[in-house]
């Protein structure tokens, strides 16, 4: 590369690795997490749920089919799971600054420039990651010309910082859904617009028990579960109530916390497009697309709810459900974006409650 500039990533436990710079010659801090995934760069670091890490790619040679250009359907991308890089910084083995696709607009380097987001390569990503799983995630830092502190990011409400400030609707279909926005991939809003609903996208601590809607949606966002205090106060009014309510990963943990629960952080998390779910109470399994750093601790579950998906590396909770009412929520992507689509047709299981429910009232 040339003028190829010298940058370090540091972890809070000493460890000093010196690579290349490429994306912004800039510092960053956050906390160190790393993903196995093999492709969909350009969805990994535009997931809100990334909000203040620093993203370690395992796949050893990054950036080779470049950043596609934008494209929108729906005021939204078809594209990217949402309007901007979410990321503090990127680490790769090996960067690849020649790229060759047939929709790529860009490079990676030059797309994170425009988001002035650090990348660091040259760096055994597999010794990191081994690092990683036998201490846990860790803050680190990526220093250029000048040194900053540790910053961790899991001390302040991300949730907030990534939700939108408004509110939003899409689509005019049968259904009117409501969709709490704690940091939503935008597929998890194409889902829903494929399957004719109208969908009204909420901040994260907005009273959507105000509203007229026939279901609710709790999506995906970054950080610990429990600085959401109006959120899960918010929806456990909604719990109350007999309206089907689905989430997704953080919507997973809320759900939990409404319902009298707990949760708790994994010691490095999941991030990756193949972790093997089981629907509990069958030998159906399901290969998921998953990045979180905290879970829902199934013993602290009130007795009305069970859990539903379990995680077939660890036995981590992968969903709980309501036993009699129309509640259920997965700890996984259902929408992906990238990763395996097995587990789509729970938007199919939920507008179908919503159906129901919306039939017994008439």
């Amino acid at each position: 590369m040339e003028n190829a500039k010298s940058v370090k990533l540091v972890l809070e436990d000493g460890t000093e690795i010196q690579g290349t710079s490429f994306g912004a010659f800039t510092s960053a801090a956050g906390e160190v997490v790393f993903s196995t995934a093999m492709t969909g760069y350009p969805e990994n670091l535009t997931d809100p749920s990334f909000a203040g890490q620093i993203l370690v790619l395992t796949y050893p040679m990054v950036g080779n089919y470049g950043v596609p250009g934008e494209d929108l359907y729906e005021s939204i991308s078809k594209i990217f799971e949402s309007d901007q890089i979410h990321i503090a910084g990127l680490v790769v083995n090996y960067y690849s600054e020649e790229h060759s696709h047939w929709n790529a607009a860009k490079s990676l380097g030059d797309w994170l420039k425009e988001y002035n987001i650090p990348g660091i390569f040259g760096v055994d990503t597999r010794m990191l990651t081994k690092k990683l799983r036998e201490k846990g995630a860790m803050l680190g830092k990526i220093v250029a010309e000048q040194d900053i502190p540790f910053h961790d990011p899991n001390l302040e409400n991300l949730v907030a910082q990534v939700s939108q400030s408004g509110v939003q609707r899409y689509g005019s279909g049968k259904n009117k859904i409501v969709l709490v926005d704690c940091g939503t991939k935008t597929n998890i809003i194409r889902c829903f617009l494929e399957r004719d609903v109208e969908l009204i996208r909420v901040p994260w601590d907005y009273d959507f028990n105000t509203l007229d809607y026939d279901g609710l949606f709790l999506s995906n966002g970054p950080g610990d579960p429990k600085m959401c205090e109006a959120t899960i106060a918010h929806l456990q009014t909604a719990l109350q109530q007999d309206k089907p309510i689905f989430g997704i990963c953080l919507g997973n943990q809320l759900m939990s916390l409404a319902a009298g629960g707990d949760t708790f952080k994994l010691k490095y998390g999941h991030r990756s497009h193949n972790q093997p779910v089981l629907l509990t109470g069958t030998k159906r399994s399901f290969i998921t697309s998953q990045n979180h750093g905290f879970a829902v601790d199934t013993a602290t579950l009130p007795e009305e709810w069970t859990m539903l998906f379990e995680n077939l590396n660890d036995g981590t909770c992968e969903g709980i459900k309501h036993k009699t009412k129309p509640f259920f929520s997965t700890q996984f992507h259902p929408e992906a974006a990238g990763g395996p689509e097995d587990t789509e047709y729970l938007f199919d299981d939920f507008l179908t409650a919503v159906a129901e429910h919306k039939a017994q009232r008439v």
